[in-house]
Formats: structure tokens, sequence, C-alpha cells
């Protein structure tokens, strides 16, 4: 199940990598056409694709993170597949405002973290459920 998970993870950030290059080179697509044909389509779709590329990473990366037992969260934990998305997408997010076809949208950013963490709170309840099943080991 981890290889599958995994393949997924890679396949999904593939996809997103290229939506960003349709994007930068300012080509057309069918995924562009469909966001444009939904209310609010925009900012549904980087809280969806931000969120189910966090999901993914996080269940990447088997729940590991930076341990923050000093720091009172759900968890104590910050995954670094949460770590890892939110560092990408700030600098892809950010490197827009250099890209000629592009337009900065501070709405998008805020759309991308309302999709992170609401798949890091989906990734602790994940997490718990998994290490009550015995998939996976506790993280001490």
């Amino acid at each position: 199940m981890y290889k599958l998970i995994a393949a997924l993870s890679v396949a999904f950030f593939g996809f997103i990598l290229w939506i960003i290059y349709l994007a930068n080179t300012g080509q057309k697509s069918v995924f562009f056409d469909l966001v444009a044909a939904i209310p609010h389509g925009d900012k549904v779709g980087h809280v969806v694709l931000f969120g189910t590329l966090t999901l993914f990473a996080n269940m990447t990366c088997r729940f590991r993170g930076l341990d923050l037992a000093r720091i009172r969260l759900p968890n104590r934990n910050l995954y670094w597949g949460t770590l890892a998305v939110w560092a990408f997408v700030t600098l892809e997010e950010g490197s827009q405002h250099f890209v000629e076809n592009r337009t900065l949208d501070g709405l998008d950013y805020v759309a991308d973290m309302i999709g992170i963490v609401l798949a890091t709170l989906l990734s602790v309840q994940l997490q718990r459920k998994a290490e009550k099943a015995g998939w996976l080991q506790p993280q001490s």
C-alpha cells in the first residue's frame, strides 16, 4: 500500500508541475477551462490541489515530522510533508511575480494555505486511525 501511495504522490506532483508549466508558458488546457466554468474555481482548485498534495506527502512520509513536544499542537508533530508542500507553494506563488504570463495573487496563496491546513488536520486523524489499526508504528 505504501508503494501505491508514494507512486500517487509522485504522479500528482508531476501533474501539478505540468499545470504550472502550462500556466507559466501561457498555454491552454481543458483544466483551465473547467476551473473558469466553476464559480471561484481558481481558489477551489488551489485548495483541492495543494490539500491533496499535502495529504499524499504526509502519507508518503508516513506521518513523520518535526517534533514540537514543547508546543501545544494536536499531535505535537509538524509533518515533513506539510513543510515540504508549504515551502514549494511559497516559492511557486512568489515566483509568479517574475513570470510574464502569471499574476501574483495573495488570495491564491491563502487558498493554498487553507488546503494545506485542512489536509494536515485530516492527516492527524488518519495517523491516529492508522496507529490504532496497527498499520503504523506510533510516533514517540
